[in-house]
């Protein structure tokens, strides 16, 4: 019985481009370039998984992943799930849509990093870790044995190493994840049992044909 995860990063976005905050009232979704970024995606994956089909799509409330996940969703005949979950940095309600660079000069937090924000008012990496790592976990569960597409941005894809990988919370190593690019993993074990599900990882930031 083998359960699947594929996470997607959405694809170009605008506050990527012009480098501001893009929290639920500042995004502005995906250029030009990322729309059809999504609807190629969304291509690939139909084909991909035409004897496998997901059984659920979802996507972080974010403008710019709903905007990628809504192509996938029509392709499997589903309809997108929106999972706050799955978002990125619950960044406060001020630094909304202000520019990315101000909101790290101007309001840095002392001693930030993995147990204390970056930046006041921010998550820290451990919140937003769990918080993410949750979402993906129940996912798994409530679709055990099936295919899931999970729609999130770069902290997501980061996340699922830590949920499914056990990395620590401080891992030696970066990533750097593109934009609408495909990591998978796959499990034979049961989700919803201890100890946890061994994962393999199948694929990580795909971009081929997007």
């Amino acid at each position: 019985m083998r359960t699947r995860l594929v996470f997607v990063r959405h694809g170009e976005s605008v506050h990527q481009v012009e480098g501001f905050v893009g929290g639920p009232h500042g995004c502005r979704g995906l250029t030009d370039l990322g729309r059809d970024q999504a609807r190629k995606l969304a291509g690939r994956l139909a084909v991909r998984f035409a004897a496998d089909r997901p059984e659920a799509v979802y996507s972080s409330v974010l403008r710019r992943a709903v905007e990628t996940a809504q192509p996938i969703a029509d392709a499997f005949g589903v309809r997108p799930v929106a999972d706050c979950g799955l978002c990125t940095w619950h960044t406060p309600p001020y630094a909304d849509g202000l520019p990315t660079a101000r909101f790290q000069a101007e309001h840095a937090a002392p001693g930030g990093g993995v147990y204390r924000p970056f930046e006041q008012g921010n998550e820290s990496w451990a919140e937003l870790l769990i918080r993410v790592s949750r979402a993906i976990t129940e996912i798994a569960q409530r679709h055990r044995g099936s295919t899931v597409v999970l729609v999130g941005h770069s902290e997501t894809v980061e996340s699922a190493f830590h949920a499914l990988g056990a990395q620590p919370l401080f891992r030696a190593f970066d990533l750097d994840v593109a934009p609408a690019s495909i990591t998978e993993w796959t499990t034979e074990d049961d989700t919803t049992t201890w100890p946890p599900a061994r994962w393999t990882l199948r694929r990580f930031n795909d971009t081929n044909g997007v």
